[in-house]
């Protein structure tokens, strides 16, 4: 059975780089994972993607060896196992903001008697290209667990959140936690209150052996918080890379002869 190799980026304290799937187009999906990115991520949340779709997406990438995950729509266990059955690498838990919910989301993620993820068929051990009793014995070991840290009610919480074991990242939800902030919402906002919460993620995930990470909208962005000591990084979306595509070349032509 595959290991995990974003999982094994992180425990190195090396950067994982990623963009996420907003589109649900396989063709879209599968230009991405033959790019040089480390993680694709479904969005399940914000996206308008099915759990069908999230594992066709998921079959179009395991023809690489990039790493699929996918945010579910909420810290559900219901959702948590459909998207895992389906093939995820991991799960991206959206707006944990105690540790009540830290625990959750990583009970969700594994079997008995470490967690209360319940056994069924899927497609799981294809996309480990292992069998289904490998993929039992290890999958505990191997999945991604990411909550999303996005509200100034997790910032405060911070320590007792990220000292639950089994937890591998901390990942900004930029806009979310800059609202809940009380300020403008932005993907790479430098007002001094996110800078401040924004250090204080890096502090406390380094403090319990959690990876820090943030979701950034270019590559400057990307490199500024890899600076920083962010590991696990997303990059944008894939509308946003074809708007930017397009847009760069539009910049560039002249309307009039």
């Amino acid at each position: 059975m595959r290991e995990n190799p974003v999982k094994n980026l992180l425990k190195a304290g090396k950067p994982a780089i990623g963009t996420w799937l907003t589109l649900g187009d396989p063709l879209a999906t599968e230009t991405l994972a033959h790019m040089d990115f480390d993680w694709l991520n479904v969005d399940m949340e914000h996206g308008s993607i099915d759990v069908r779709e999230t594992r066709a997406l998921f079959q179009v990438i395991n023809t690489t060896d990039v790493v699929p995950t996918a945010r579910v729509p909420w810290n559900d266990h219901v959702w948590i196992k459909r998207v895992l059955d389906a093939g995820a690498y991991g799960v991206v838990v959206p707006m944990v903001r105690t540790r009540e919910e830290a625990e959750r989301a990583v009970a969700a993620c594994r079997y008995p008697p470490a967690g209360i993820r319940s056994i069924g068929s899927g497609r799981n051990h294809y996309a480990f290209r292992g069998t289904q009793a490998d993929y039992l014995d290890r999958a505990n070991d191997e999945l991604l667990v990411i909550i999303q840290i996005e509200h100034a009610d997790a910032i405060r919480r911070l320590d007792d959140i990220l000292s639950v074991p089994g937890i591998d990242a901390a990942f900004i939800g930029p806009n979310d936690l800059c609202a809940s902030l009380g300020i403008p919402p932005s993907t790479d906002s430098e007002h001094p209150d996110f800078e401040a919460a924004v250090s204080q993620v890096v502090t406390f995930s380094r403090k319990h052996g959690v990876a820090p990470g943030i979701h950034t909208s270019s590559g400057e962005a990307l490199n500024k918080r890899l600076e920083q000591g962010f590991r696990y990084l997303g990059l944008a979306n894939d509308q946003r890379l074809l708007i930017k595509g397009a847009t760069d070349e539009l910049d560039v032509i002249r309307r009039e002869p």
